[in-house]
């Protein structure tokens, strides 16, 4: 081959090639649809610098993600346990419609016996179905998920480990009776020795091994963090980057609970957890808030490492992202460290949503659901919407289209549920005793304005808000942790308290 049909021949190799890489390119920029990235970090609550209500939280990554997108200052789950509000978020429903106010199987969330439920499409199940290509690691429902929900499945470490020989501090029965309470896995310190040994960096691994392909579809990739949930054990350089003389506790009064009904003490019967009480009293306040934050440095740094995958994959400009918490956490506020609860603290969520057609480092301070999360999702990647979804929308709210006022429902156990307002937050309990609280003057909720004539129109617009279907217990779905809920099941279903299988693992 003569040298000028030669040098024609290989810049005929070098176009090809050149497109070839284009059209690959443009497969990654420019799919149908964008891809999603679906991030759940277990029992996280609002501690998060990019909000800036607490002194010494470190969230760099988090805070970076916010940069790109918009977050809710004021997100509240469907139920303050995570399988109801896991659920919930993953159905599109309430649990006063499905019945799922406790823990229940994966596989049993769809069941013929559910009338709700048996035919529902799951959140990664929609994407599916609509020709994503679906992966999935670590906690996302309850447990990991149903079978088949994605098309890559990394499943999940079993437990919240790694665990130390022993304990640390916490025995994790208290002392309560150890018949009648579950066992909760509740402790804290540092162990062990490195990230690499966590089972959420491996999590990651398996993630970022999967950012880095091309693919011929857009995907939908879900990963969950067990951390922040307890045992609040990771590596001593996290502990390190919160010294204790830097740890402020939460606001708390020892007669806090004085004004409650004796429903919503019956519920926060949880002599298993450490009380704050107790908390003050050994010392071991400011250390379990310590071993807290922590383990939210840690997974800000884990989800950083996604963020940095994911922007140098090619993906990212073409990717929608959520990130979410099941539901809050109690480090003090209302005599003890759980969630467990219908007060602010148990409810309150991280909700964070980046686009490429969304507004950039907006905080919007409206109450808004996880029930959200699926309808959103949806409108963001251009996917018809499911009419089966209870929640709505939250696009025209981050694009300030959308002036009415917002409310965010929370239920726990049948017929208990919290109403919260820009301003109040309104509790009725099954027996019909409420409780009241002014967020503006009082974001503690140290004071029960329910009985005050004064607020009886407030309560009377939030009383309107409370689910008017509550559906009786599913019978896959249960809650052995805490007497109340096994009470509440028998009474309303008709049923033996004392057969009642326990589903799931100790809080």
């Amino acid at each position: 081959m003569k040298n000028g049909a030669f040098f024609v021949f290989a810049l005929s190799l070098l176009c090809l090639s050149a497109c070839k890489e284009e059209e690959k390119t443009e497969k990654i920029v420019k799919p149908d649809h964008p891809n999603v990235l679906f991030i759940a970090v277990d029992d996280l609550n609002n501690m998060l610098g990019v909000l800036d209500k607490f002194s010494g939280t470190k969230t760099p990554n988090i805070d970076r993600l916010a940069s790109r997108g918009v977050i809710f200052s004021d997100a509240h789950c469907q139920a303050p346990l995570c399988g109801p509000s896991r659920a919930s978020l993953m159905t599109g429903l309430r649990p006063s419609t499905t019945g799922i106010y406790g823990m229940i199987s994966d596989e049993k969330i769809r069941s013929e016996n559910n009338s709700a439920t048996q035919d529902i499409i799951m959140l990664p199940e929609y994407f599916k179905k609509n020709g994503y290509h679906t992966m999935g690691i670590g906690k996302l429902f309850h447990t990991h998920a149903p079978n088949g929900v994605f098309d890559e499945s990394g499943g999940r470490e079993k437990g919240f480990g790694p665990y130390p020989e022993k304990r640390f501090v916490w025995d994790g029965f208290g002392s309560s009776d150890r018949k009648k309470y579950g066992r909760t896995s509740t402790d804290w310190g540092a162990f062990p020795e490195a990230d690499s040994l966590m089972p959420d960096h491996q999590s990651v691994n398996w993630v970022n091994e999967r950012l880095k392909k091309t693919y011929d579809r857009p995907f939908f990739m879900g990963i969950g963090f067990l951390r922040v949930h307890v045992p609040l054990y990771v590596p001593q350089k996290w502990f390190d980057l919160h010294p204790l003389d830097s740890i402020k506790t939460r606001p708390y009064r020892a007669d806090d609970l004085n004004d409650v009904p004796p429903v919503a003490l019956k519920i926060n019967d949880l002599p298993m957890m450490p009380s704050t009480d107790w908390a003050i009293k050994s010392g071991e306040w400011p250390k379990i808030i310590q071993a807290y934050l922590a383990c939210i440095s840690y997974v800000d740094y884990e989800i950083g490492r996604l963020l940095d995958t994911l922007d140098e994959s090619g993906h990212a400009n073409n990717t929608v992202i959520v990130l979410w918490s099941d539901h809050g956490y109690r480090l003090g506020e209302k005599s003890t460290f759980a969630k467990h609860a219908l007060w602010n603290a148990a409810t309150e969520t991280p909700l964070l949503f980046v686009a490429p057609d969304l507004p950039k480092g907006k905080v919007i301070d409206k109450p808004a659901e996880l029930l959200s999360i699926y309808p959103t999702l949806l409108e963001l990647c251009g996917l018809p919407a499911y009419e089966r979804n209870e929640g709505k929308s939250l696009v025209p709210l981050m694009n300030d289209n959308d002036l009415d006022p917002q409310f965010a429902i929370t239920t726990f156990g049948m017929n208990n549920h919290a109403v919260k307002s820009k301003q109040f937050r309104y509790i009725r309990y099954e027996d019909g005793t409420e409780e009241l609280y002014d967020h503006k003057n009082d974001p503690n909720e140290f004071i029960n304005l329910a009985n005050n004539p004064d607020y009886q129109n407030t309560t009377t617009l939030l009383k309107k808000k409370i689910p008017t279907n509550n559906t009786i217990w599913d019978n896959n779905s249960s809650y052995t942790f805490q007497p109340y809920f096994v009470e509440q099941k028998a009474r309303t279903n008709g049923s033996d308290a004392t057969d009642v299988k326990v589903i799931g693992a100790p809080r």
